[in-house]
């Protein structure tokens, strides 16, 4: 549960001032609706990548990124000070007061909230990207990504998960292979 994809992306999101939702994909225009309208469907494999026929899940799927675009939106309330002031009270007294003390300020925060939006999104997935393929540097981080993508292969064509050829297909944890290869985070 702490290491989710999308609940770190969601905590971060909300960690925005004025931020008090967070949706992937699809989002709450989701609920009402029956699973078989909104559950992303896998096509298969294009040009080496795995593919879905739509993406309403925004690219996170049981909280890890699926290969598609993630799609986060962040909902902002309206800004707390208003050109013309709602009542309130008095906080020496606790008596109402008729307005409230007016200051100037922005008229809207969605401008910066998307900016600020975009830079914790990518923090969140940098901090993940280097949680799975660690180093002290971008030239190791690098190798270890070219490492984890060698060893990870597609299935062949004639490969069915019933028939088992999935399996003798990859080599098997801890095999040569496997040690030759690194293990991406670990180095």
């Amino acid at each position: 549960w702490d290491r989710r994809l999308d609940g770190a992306l969601a905590q971060a999101i909300c960690s925005i001032n004025a931020v008090k939702g967070v949706e992937f994909g699809l989002g709450f225009a989701q609920t009402g609706r029956r699973g078989s309208a909104v559950h992303d469907v896998i096509e298969g494999l294009t040009d080496g990548r795995w593919r879905h026929r739509t993406n309403n899940a925004g690219g996170l799927t049981g909280g890890v990124s699926n290969g598609e675009p993630i799609v986060v939106r962040g909902a902002v309330k309206p800004i707390s000070t208003l050109a013309h002031p709602l009542p309130s009270a008095d906080l020496r007294t606790g008596r109402p007061v008729e307005v409230a003390h007016y200051e100037r300020s922005d008229v809207s925060v969605v401008p910066a909230a998307g900016v600020i939006g975009e830079a914790m999104v990518l923090l969140t997935l940098t901090r993940f990207m280097l949680e799975k393929f660690g180093g002290d540097s971008l030239p190791d981080v690098r190798d270890s990504l070219a490492r984890y993508r060698a060893r990870t292969v597609a299935l062949p064509d004639d490969a069915h998960p019933s028939d088992g050829a999935a399996e003798d297909a990859l080599p098997a944890a801890g095999s040569e292979a496997d040690v030759e290869a690194g293990s991406g985070g670990d180095d």
